[in-house]
């Protein structure tokens, strides 16, 4: 007799001698000595959203793929088609089904070849726990006890989900949740029927059967567990007929890694944790990754985004995007951007308009003087190098015309803008730990993605700080309940920020702020509405100048098109009972105008900004002089008379700097100019040779300079 025949009937033998002495005390005191392995599987940590859908998932320590899944989570369908075709009494018997053994048997002697196992889902999941070799009598043997030791310490429901975590799928697949996303691209919640069939069948082997290395074995395998299951009743011959016709997965699919960089965050946090739950929302989250990558494609090379949107009313991030893909390495993709400090530009305003709202130095219809100006060492100019003169803080602040901006920040006080910007739960950096001074207010500090997002958050919420968060897992913290700013100011920046022409057509929903670091290095857009919160960020991760780098021009179309995936815009906020609305006139008489701070001397020690003292001014006066003598002589020849240069003559530009307008402008003792606001004048020399220029201002303050123009 072949030895095969001989194993399967010494398990029938075996199996029935089980029968015959299982009440018997011999074997009870066996089973209470067989040891039972711990159903306590090592699963793949993971990393889930508000909804409990996957974000990321990350391999066992061996570098399996076995993702955590409770029977609760799986399609009934494919438990019902597993229980059909592996063990139809599983919740009947203790471990061992005798009847299964002994069919099996009977057909083996019958076929002389093995037609269907014998083994119980208890057993399998034995042999998968242990790694026992069932090929030899005593593996057999260890197999059956340990299976009827285990049921008498556990549920049946603990087997199954077991069983649902360590079947093979092949290759590094182990358990239905890592094999349904990697070769059906879902969660094993809702399967077709052929889908569930497939999970049943690949285990039995899971490398020849694998859909997209031998696809013919994988069908015949899958329909095997059809076939089955119409015939004891579990499906129909309409659905039979359907799930045939379906066709196979033919490639293995990626695991989610969505908000890659959170999620590694996490899994550092707190290493031994199984499962991590985010405060992200999948389906955003894949939405603004995509967008990223599609805004990145469009920058110069090696220019990277990033992206946070939050829902301010609670602080929960529902998008977290560190950067263009984490696996671009010419963009730098692994570096998290939303917590890399950067230099702000001109997004910290808000925040000191707000607090100068708040101490009374300040109206939106207050008028500031946008001049040459100098603060000690310190005389800020706009991006574009102009002036605006006399304008409203409400046109100063969208405009972002930094002379007022600063003007407003010698009268608050630097010290205060970086107490407000923690409260907020930013975390400021001054460069070499240096004193805070006024050129933080333009961008001379360092702060995260993140941090700029809680003070625009606190503006959004009316001056309440909120913690932003990713973790749901923990309490929330690092902010007090001080507020950042009064209602009153922060209900001025929201009407003055969505009034901007900032390209983003919210209608005047939403509140937005751009921002662009000195050299072109860090463009920003920050923007809320009613319920959100969006800011993000491009640049180079490296800090190299990007030449045409703007917050308007590269990052408000990003955060345009990020509201746009987020829905329609939520109302802002309706505005206070305690709020001033009023024309500059109508305003109190201390609020018309704003006043200059003690470190400003715009208002006093007038001073000539050009051209300086000593300076030799090229207006291309001798050559044109001589061009005019000798178009002259070529006319008539005879003596040359008036040589003037004519109204068409090349002309200095003169600008005042400090002082208070109005400015009369003198050439060598001659006035030739009064500008009753502007700093800025022209002259139009009659010739080449020295001048002395002088300016007055309303106080009779006066500066001289000598200049030599030709």
């Amino acid at each position: 007799m072949p030895r095969r025949r001989i194993v399967l009937l010494g398990l029938f033998l075996l199996s029935s001698a089980l029968l015959m002495l299982g009440a018997g005390a011999m074997i009870a005191m066996r089973l209470a000595a067989t040891p039972v392995p711990s159903l306590a599987v090592d699963t793949s940590p993971v990393v889930v959203d508000r909804d409990d859908r996957l974000l990321r998932a990350f391999t066992v320590a061996d570098g399996r793929w076995r993702l955590p899944v409770d029977s609760a989570d799986v399609d009934p369908l494919l438990i019902q088609l597993l229980l059909a075709f592996e063990d139809r009494r599983f919740y009947a018997h203790a471990g061992v089904d005798p009847r299964a053994l002994v069919r099996a048997a009977m057909q083996a002697l019958r076929e002389g070849r093995i037609v269907s196992g014998g083994s119980t889902l208890t057993m399998q999941l034995v042999r998968l726990l242990g790694g026992e070799s069932t090929r030899s009598l005593a593996g057999k043997w260890r197999q059956l006890t340990t299976a009827l030791a285990l049921e008498r310490v556990a549920s049946k429901e603990a087997i199954l989900n077991a069983y649902l975590n360590l079947a093979p799928y092949g290759g590094n697949l182990e358990g239905v949740r890592a094999a349904s996303l990697a070769w059906l691209g879902k969660e094993p919640r809702r399967l077709t029927p052929a889908q569930a069939a497939l999970l049943v069948a690949l285990p039995q082997s899971p490398q020849a059967r694998r859909p997209d290395q031998h696809p013919r074995a994988a069908r015949l395998g899958r329909d095997r567990v059809l076939a089955r299951a119409e015939a004891v009743g579990v499906i129909d011959a309409d659905t039979l007929a359907a799930a045939l016709r379906e066709p196979l997965p033919n490639r293995r699919r990626r695991f989610p890694m969505l908000a890659a960089h959170a999620a590694r965050r996490a899994l550092v946090a707190h290493p031994a944790r199984s499962v991590h739950h985010l405060s992200l929302d999948a389906g955003l989250q894949r939405r603004f990754e995509a967008l990223a990558a599609e805004h990145a494609a469009l920058l110069p090379a090696g220019t990277s985004v990033a992206l946070i949107a939050a829902d301010h009313r609670d602080g929960d991030v529902l998008a977290a995007v560190g950067s263009a893909g984490l696996l671009d390495l010419a963009r730098n993709g692994f570096v998290d951007m939303t917590r890399a400090p950067r230099s702000p530009g001109s997004t910290l305003k808000p925040l000191i308009y707000g607090l100068a709202f708040d101490q009374g130095l300040a109206h939106p219809e207050s008028l500031i003087e946008d001049r040459p100006s100098g603060f000690g060492n310190y005389a800020p100019a706009n991006f574009d190098r102009g002036f605006q003169g006399t304008v409203t803080v409400r046109r100063a602040l969208q405009r972002s015309l930094n002379v007022p901006a600063v003007t407003l920040l010698d009268a608050v006080g630097p010290a205060r803008l970086l107490a407000r910007m923690r409260r907020a739960g930013a975390r400021p950096r001054l460069p070499d730990q240096a004193p805070a001074g006024l050129a933080i207010g333009l961008g001379g500090l360092g702060v995260t993605l993140r941090g700029l997002a809680s003070v625009y958050a606190a503006i959004a919420r009316g001056g309440q700080p909120v913690a932003l968060h990713e973790s749901r897992d923990q309490p929330p913290k690092g902010v007090g309940s001080q507020p950042v700013l009064g209602r009153r100011a922060c209900w001025y920046l929201a009407s003055i920020l969505s009034g901007a022409d900032d390209g983003m057509r919210g209608g005047g929903a939403i509140a937005v702020k751009t921002g662009t670091s000195y050299g072109y290095r860090d463009a920003w857009a920050l923007g809320f509405d009613g319920r959100h919160l969006v800011g993000v960020w491009t640049g180079r991760p490296d800090g190299a100048p990007v030449p045409g780098l703007t917050g308007a021009g590269s990052a408000v179309p990003l955060l345009r098109d990020a509201f746009a995936r987020m829905g329609p815009a939520v109302s802002l906020p309706s505005a206070p009972g305690d709020i001033l609305l009023s024309t500059t006139a109508d305003l109190p008489p201390n609020l018309q105008r704003v006043r200059q701070g003690p470190g400003s001397t715009a208002e006093g020690g007038v001073e000539i900004a050009f051209p300086p003292d000593g300076a030799r001014v090229d207006l291309g006066l001798s050559t044109a002089l001589a061009s005019r003598l000798g178009a002259q002589i070529g006319q008539g020849g005879g003596t040359p008379t008036g040589l003037g240069l004519g109204p068409g003559a090349a002309e200095l530009a003169l600008q005042v700097r400090n002082g208070r307008p109005p400015f009369v402008w003198l050439v060598n003792g001659r006035p030739i100019a009064r500008e009753p606001y502007s700093r800025h004048a022209g002259w139009r020399p009659d010739g080449p040779g020295f001048a002395d220029i002088a300016v007055v201002d309303a106080t009779g303050a006066a500066s001289r300079v000598s200049v030599f123009v030709e």
